[in-house]
């Protein structure tokens, strides 16, 4: 990991779920923070080491007045993980980057009692930007799907300059 995204984030091993890392921001007051602890990893499942999964746990906090996952909640979960999905898949420092566009299909009510999963892939990398496209899961076997996304990443500038 880059020194300077230690900052954001730490991804350590989770003790309480093997194969997967924690994704925990460092600083409470960043937006992400709100979404709670989430844990990340590649493949597995029967998933090929081409997907990213990004895992939140719902909170009281994250529900609507139907007492399901709330729409906004489940948005930024899927912006959140999109940058996860970048540094669990190598593809360089995420902390900097850009959500340039994120297209969001809800399928289905998303339970308060369930962990969100992210499936994450990326179908286009370019010298700027990355395509990506997944869905997010609930369920034992990650069999019902909650909502399906695409999205387009600017990946974080080379140098201090380009963020200007």
């Amino acid at each position: 990991m880059i020194e300077a995204e230690r900052h954001f984030i730490i991804s350590d091993p989770d003790p309480a779920y093997p194969g997967w890392n924690t994704w925990v921001l460092t600083d409470p007051d960043c937006y992400n923070s709100f979404l709670g602890p989430m844990i990340v990893r590649r493949g597995g499942d029967g998933l090929g080491e081409d997907i990213a999964r990004v895992r939140m746990f719902p909170e009281i906090r994250h529900r609507n007045l139907g007492d399901v996952v709330h729409g906004g909640t489940m948005m930024g979960f899927i912006d959140c993980s999109l940058f996860a999905a970048m540094r669990v898949l190598d593809l360089g420092p995420s902390g900097f980057a850009v959500t340039l566009e994120l297209q969001t299909q809800f399928l289905g009510g998303a339970r308060m009692t369930e962990p969100l999963e992210s499936q994450v892939e990326i179908t286009r990398e370019t010298g700027r930007f990355l395509f990506m496209r997944g869905l997010v899961v609930q369920g034992e076997n990650g069999q019902d799907n909650m909502a399906s996304f695409t999205a387009i990443v600017k990946k974080a500038p080379g140098k201090k300059t380009d963020l200007q």
